[in-house]
């Protein structure tokens, strides 16, 4: 049946799904080793973005702020930007890049990113000789787009300004998009058990910071200058969230020859199927034994689960449109039924997406897809179809939602604060699945006893 995709009617914003354009090149940015990003804007832009971050995953991240004031609107930014870059490389002896990361005030005023940076590159040349760091702009106004657009252009910034052909190697980049450490801890573990040399992009491991003996404690991202460096020469690319990494992989292409596979991101059976044969296309190696163990367990206790449980329970989904689109191919797999998917980006593209065509021919019932939508169309459509949402799935900020209807909710997407170490379990691949079946299974059993509702049918006989 196909998918009813609207975009929401009203003007404004209540309770927005996404945060803007600056916290996904931040995010993407805290990946990369030794880097720290200078925001240019206003000193919230950083600091409220850090919070979110800290909140997340309970972690501190370097980020800098150019820390604008009124007298910018007047004057410009741009002594801000050197000032910020000078103390930065003062400061932090380990720096080899900067990213330069507008705002909505910044792309207002019209400072020249581009032309500052040449001018900062001379500048650097003459007071630090020998030192070696590169500035990348990364233009990011607030009032277009979302995180994910941010993080796209984030990320295809990186991979313009430090991509080099050399020598090719049997490397696969991995074009992860914001997907939570967990995941990419399992991307690795698919790539490993694969016998594939990945070039993780961005590696967000390390953001799981152990305290040391000494009291210590140290996060940062693990991906290389080296890594971004020698994305030019992989012998392919694999795109897991199409709008969070998708146009750094066709620059690859287009410049480097470098073959791009683009799908779903691995959540569920069929998703983590593809990837692994992209993986196997790409890099000619032959999937391994351990993999279809690990495909068995996922589809045993989906089965576990799914009829008995899941069947026909109606699910609203919202967040970022890669991992909404995915989430909603993993319900149909375990019999739940995605009736109401929210897409906070204002991108058209989503809209278009052949992806919702796909789903909408797998079904026999009405899906509602709304684009540039908010949080408050969740909540009228709970209070207009009582009863028509049986689970919710999405990140913290729908938390009110589901308490004020007393609806089962599964966290997933990004912030997720009000539970303990969502972040490191993830959603991705075979091990993944079965996680998020679980978990599924596990919410809808305490919402159950809570309620007193068909309880008995937990009771060991």
């Amino acid at each position: 049946m196909p998918i009813n995709i609207k975009e929401k009617t009203r003007t404004g914003v209540i309770n927005p799904i996404f945060t803007c354009q600056p916290a996904g090149a931040q995010y993407a940015s805290i990946g990369i080793k030794d880097c720290i990003p200078l925001v240019h804007g206003g000193q919230g832009c950083c600091m409220f973005i850090r919070l979110l971050f800290a909140q997340h995953l309970k972690e501190n991240f370097d980020i800098a702020s150019s820390s604008l004031h009124e007298s910018a609107a007047v004057f410009g930014g741009v002594p801000r930007i050197e000032d910020g870059v000078m103390t930065l490389l003062q400061r932090y002896p380990h720096i080899r890049t900067i990213p330069i990361i507008t705002t909505c005030s910044t792309e207002t005023i019209g400072d020249d990113i581009e032309g500052t940076i040449r001018k900062l590159d001379k500048r650097i040349k003459e007071q630090m000789p020998g030192r070696k760091v590169k500035l990348v702009a990364m233009h990011t106004p607030s009032y277009s787009g979302s995180q994910v657009t941010g993080y796209n252009e984030a990320v295809e910034a990186l991979v313009r300004t430090f991509a080099t052909a050399g020598v090719k190697n049997e490397k696969i980049n991995v074009f992860t998009g914001w997907v939570n450490p967990g995941d990419v801890i399992e991307i690795k573990h698919l790539l490993a058990e694969m016998g594939i040399d990945g070039n993780v992009l961005i590696d967000t491991e390390t953001f799981d910071a152990p305290t040391m003996p000494d009291k210590s404690a140290f996060t940062y991202g693990n991906t290389t200058i080296e890594d971004l460096t020698d994305t030019a020469n992989a012998k392919g690319s694999i795109v897991l969230a199409k709008y969070e990494g998708g146009s750094a992989a066709d620059y690859l292409k287009s410049e480097f020859d470098v073959p791009v596979a683009m799908g779903h991101l691995p959540i569920g059976i069929k998703n983590t199927d593809a990837f692994i044969a992209n993986l196997a296309k790409l890099s000619g190696k032959p999937v391994p034994k351990s993999l279809v163990e690990e495909r068995g367990r996922a589809i045993d206790a989906m089965a576990d689960l799914a009829h008995m449980f899941f069947a026909d329970k109606k699910v609203a989904l919202y967040g970022d449109p890669d991992l909404v689109m995915a989430l909603a191919e993993f319900c149909l797999e375990v019999e739940l039924k995605p009736t109401l998917l929210l897409f906070g980006d204002d991108s058209k593209q989503v809209a278009k997406d052949g992806r919702l065509k796909e789903l909408g021919d797998k079904v026999d019932y009405e899906i509602e897809a709304i684009w540039n939508a908010d949080l408050w169309e969740l909540e009228e459509h709970i209070k207009n179809n009582p009863g028509d949402i049986d689970i919710i799935m999405g990140h913290s900020k729908g938390r009110y939602i589901a308490i004020d209807n007393k609806i089962p909710m599964i966290r997933v997407g990004f912030p997720t604060f009000d539970r303990a170490g969502v972040w490191k379990k993830p959603v991705i691949g075979y091990r993944g699945t079965e996680l998020l079946a679980e978990t599924i299974a596990n919410t809808l059993f305490a919402d159950m006893e809570a309620k007193h509702n068909r309880e008995w049918v937990l009771n060991t006989w």
